[in-house]
């Protein structure tokens, strides 16, 4: 059976008090309408309509892809005026409806919910809370029917006591939507045109409303304002390190994590609190993070250690190797199996190899770094003349003395060594010494100048 989703997406969001889109607003480092839209995407419909509105033109920049259909609701007169702007675009048996704003919602669940659909039936998730209040009501019949959905404005004393309430996301057959979108009425407390009104015309017209709940309830809960987003982005986080440790990461404070994209792990992986991953980050076997790291687009190979306040970004650490504390690994940065970055180094395009050491207090940017090479502290690559950029290659076994500047384009080949305070400009052939150093004097009797008294 083919399937179309329908987004809602033309909301203001007031309540955020936010120049932007309330569906941009972030979740996870994603907005709430692309976790809605990678949801829907792994359903595998032929299309996915997003109906927009307020911030039309910014939702559909940020979000434009090729499966996406952009529908424009110029006013906003309810969810079923809403939908009823996507139905010309509709060929697919069967219509999903989702919400912009509702980002948690599991592909599980619906799938679930797809289930119940078919020509004599649609299906409606539902949801159980202890304070219904702002949901429309779930009503039933005698027989556990659902026969109605009372918005909360319309409902009275006895319907708003029912405490199972309407996430609003259905699935139902594209064949009568067009019948019911023409039938709705604005005649409510709202003066809008109510998308739940869908169902009791279903009963009037002999289908049968079956019902889904989510297992959690936070993913059909959606964000109004600032604070409830702060709640979703909480739940998705604690939802996302519950997932890793059922993996093997160990978490010292699964409150204390955030994952922003997507994550892959090996066994007995060990992540310190404050830690944030971003991007795609793959993370193999044995691998140790400390606390306060913020790792991006990075693989870590087996047993690399990550110390405490490390930034990499774009890098991959090979078997064995570590960084930090306080390294910072820009996008190009390699390190071979063994390599060593220490506390305040920078990497940018730079390849360590197998067992190089960079241990205090140095930068290195487009440089080729030989096997077993040594880099003493506060050694930086020149690598920049003010418009291009310049590699500096070191070979292997090379020792690089402290506080040394080397200016690229320049080789220093294996086994040379360069001294201490040098400004290397030129190459280094095997095994040499270079020393850049100006020639220290030693003047007698010098007199320090004195701080000149005021008036």
């Amino acid at each position: 059976m083919s399937l179309e989703i329908v987004i809602l997406a033309a909301g203001q969001g007031t309540r955020m008090r936010s120049a932007l889109p309330k569906v941009l607003h972030p979740i996870a480092g994603n907005s709430m309408l692309g976790h809605v839209i990678h949801s829907a995407r792994q359903l595998d419909p032929q299309r996915i309509h997003v109906v927009i509105g307020h911030g039309a033109d910014a939702v559909r920049e940020r979000l434009a892809a090729d499966d996406l259909n952009f529908v424009l609701q110029d006013k906003q007169l309810g969810t079923g005026h809403a939908v009823a702007q996507a139905v010309p675009f509709i060929t697919a048996d069967t219509v999903l409806v989702l919400y912009g704003d509702v980002p948690l919602i599991e592909v599980d669940t619906l799938q679930r919910l797809l289930k119940h659909v078919g020509p004599q039936q649609l299906g409606l998730l539902t949801v159980e809370l202890d304070d219904p209040t702002g949901y429309g009501r779930i009503v039933r019949d005698a027989d556990g029917q659902v026969t109605a959905i009372v918005e909360q404005k319309d409902a009275n004393e006895a319907q708003r006591a029912i405490t199972e309430g309407n996430t609003g996301i259905l699935a139902l057959p594209a064949g009568r939507l067009g019948d019911w979108m023409s039938r709705l009425s604005n005649n409510n407390a709202q003066g809008e045109y109510y998308l739940t009104d869908v169902i009791a015309m279903a009963v009037t017209d002999g289908l049968v409303v079956a019902t889904e709940q989510p297992l959690d309830a936070m993913e059909v809960q959606g964000a109004n304002d600032r604070r409830q987003l702060a709640e979703l982005e909480r739940h998705y986080q604690l939802r996302a390190a519950r997932r890793l440790m059922a993996q093997g990461v160990t978490l010292r404070d699964p409150a204390r994590f955030d994952v922003r994209g997507e994550v892959s792990v090996g066994r007995d992986v060990v992540i310190d609190i404050n830690v944030i991953l971003e991007g795609k980050v793959v993370i193999e076997d044995d691998v140790v993070i400390g606390p306060n790291c913020v790792i991006k687009d990075s693989t870590l190979r087996k047993g690399v250690v990550i110390k405490a306040n490390s930034h990499l970004d774009g890098a991959v650490m090979g078997e064995g190797s570590d960084a930090g504390p306080f390294a910072r690994l820009r996008p190009g940065s390699v390190l071979e199996a063994h390599a060593h970055v220490g506390n305040f180094v920078e990497l940018k395009n730079a390849h360590l190899g197998e067992g190089a050491k960079a241990g205090h207090l140095t930068y290195l940017g487009d440089a080729e770094v030989g096997a077993r090479t040594n880099i003493g502290a506060g050694t930086i690559t020149c690598n920049y003349d003010g418009a291009n950029k310049w590699k500096t290659v070191l070979g292997e076994d090379v020792f690089i003395g402290s506080n040394n500047s080397l200016v690229a384009p320049v080789d220093i080949s294996s086994g040379a060594t360069t001294a201490a305070g040098s400004t290397i400009t030129q190459n280094v052939d095997n095994r040499q010494l270079a020393v850049g150093r100006a020639r220290q004097k030693n003047i007698d009797g010098w007199k320090r100048p004195e701080k000149i008294k005021k008036p």
